[in-house]
């Protein structure tokens, strides 16, 4: 008999999710990065404290060898920690930065073994070391956010679907529209473990499977175990309990596997440093766009009589109603002529009002809209602490007042100008379930990259105007 952890078919190199053109682009970018912070570290430090000619083996491209050598254990680091290869790993830009400063660290190990009287300078190695972080961190932005635009880059992976009857539809429906994935199968939840499982998704020719509520089984890796062998990939529809495993840790208590969920030590600090960056940003915002804010005044003038900004009750933090200010895009008297035009609301459930092609807009307002640019006011309500840069978007009072008990979770944290409900369909999403299900995400999932993520993913929204009316 075979061991369940053992593959038919060992692989080396495992193809990775993001695609091989995605994964060398980010590759070199690394290497970019890592480049210009050592040229301009070199040269901040050249007349004063150079590197000791000891550590100046040789040069290629105008870098030392130590350079190389900390870009070659720094990008085989960043390997081993999937950074070029998971869907989930390689937009993690606080675990890339931490990478970096492992890496700079084991490098004064490294040194003091080798030769105690021998290493960097110290101006030098700061300067590199920090560089680092924040040329790599910002080249990885930027080339996230041209990436992911770029078609040349999108695969279609093939995906089976094991979920409840009920659901089926509804995430065939979900994943081809909203992804780059193509469904290859589908498997009703109560037959996942049967023999006819495996063999199924392998026919199918898919490389991941998509599963939701799964069975209880003794054993809950099997599936994940056989899956892993034939080198298909297993992506989870967790539990609201579920996604607080993610920040435990595994331990055995009194003879039980337990999940041990402490406090962390920086966590507070995080929010609080969440918060800081909400108010310089905002603040920087406003100065920034000040020359935008005046010309779209200008000609929201022109397009229309009536005032520039327009300002809403919305239902903020635990259930607060504060006025949210926008760019006016639709006529004076929108508000008054939204009863008749319920009927033609689109939103399945008709908890939230929209209309693909409202006839209040006013000529300027497509624009806005499309662009976003109507919601840049909002940074003058994150400087007030009403908002957040990143969030559960704030509803109006007539949309939470059709809520069941359990949408009114969001309402837990502050709202935000963008949210993960932005980024994964904005006016696309049909019903407030679908909506409320990914701020819950976000609730229990938070952390200060995933807002990190968020913005990056506005940012590219925005300058495509992908799903907004």
């Amino acid at each position: 008999m075979r061991d369940i952890r053992a593959s038919k078919k060992p692989q080396l190199i495992d193809r990775p999710e993001i695609g091989w053109f995605r994964a060398v682009v980010l590759m070199l970018g690394d290497v970019l990065g890592l480049a210009i912070a050592w040229q301009i570290a070199e040269k901040l430090n050249k007349s004063f404290s150079p590197l000791p000619t000891d550590l100046y083996w040789w040069e290629f491209l105008g870098l030392s060898s130590l350079f190389w050598v900390f870009a070659c254990v720094t990008v085989i680091w960043f390997a081993y920690q999937n950074f070029y290869s998971a869907e989930s790993q390689w937009r993690n830009y606080v675990k890339q930065a931490q990478s970096i400063s492992w890496v700079y660290l084991l490098s004064l190990v490294v040194s003091y073994f080798y030769d105690p009287k021998l290493d960097a300078p110290r101006s030098l190695f700061f300067a590199a070391w920090f560089g680092s972080i924040v040329c790599v961190t910002f080249l990885r932005l930027v080339v996230t956010l041209l990436l992911d635009q770029l078609r040349l880059t999108r695969t279609q992976t093939p995906v089976f679907i094991i979920a409840p009857e009920s659901r089926l539809t509804w995430l065939v429906e979900a994943i081809e529209h909203r992804t780059g994935y193509k469904v290859v199968g589908t498997l009703v939840s109560d037959l996942a473990y049967s023999d006819a499982a495996m063999p199924k998704i392998l026919l199918s020719g898919a490389r991941e499977v998509l599963a939701e509520n799964l069975p209880e089984t003794e054993l809950a890796s099997n599936l994940y175990w056989r899956l892993r062998n034939a080198q298909i990939g297993l992506r989870l529809i967790p539990s609201s309990l579920v996604m607080l495993h993610r920040r435990g840790a595994p331990e055995i208590f009194a003879g039980m596997p337990t999940i041990r969920i402490d406090s962390q030590l920086f966590s507070t600090w995080e929010y609080r440093f969440k918060r800081l960056l909400d108010f310089v940003g905002a603040l920087v915002g406003i100065v920034v766009l000040a020359p935008l804010f005046v010309a779209v005044s200008i000609g929201i003038k022109l397009s229309s009589p009536g005032a520039v900004f327009y300002s809403q009750e919305r239902i903020g933090l635990h259930g607060q109603v504060f006025r949210m200010w926008k760019f006016r895009s639709m006529f004076s008297d929108a508000e008054l002529r939204q009863a008749d035009l319920e009927k033609l609301n689109e939103s399945k459930d008709g908890v939230m009002f929209k209309i693909k092609h409202d006839p209040r807009i006013i000529p300027i307002g497509k624009f806005l809209r499309r662009t976003s640019i109507d919601e840049f006011p909002q940074l003058f309500n994150v400087l007030l602490g009403q908002m957040s840069m990143v969030g559960p978007r704030p509803l109006p009072v007539r949309d939470v007042a059709r809520f069941d008990d359990w949408h009114h979770t969001r309402h837990l944290v502050v709202p935000g100008i963008t949210g993960l409900w932005q980024i994964s369909g904005r006016s696309d999403l049909d019903t407030i379930d679908d909506a409320a299900r990914l701020d819950l995400y976000y609730i229990d999932h938070w952390s200060f990259n995933l807002d990190l993520e968020i913005l990056v993913e506005t940012c590219r929204i925005i300058l495509f105007g992908k799903g907004a009316y």
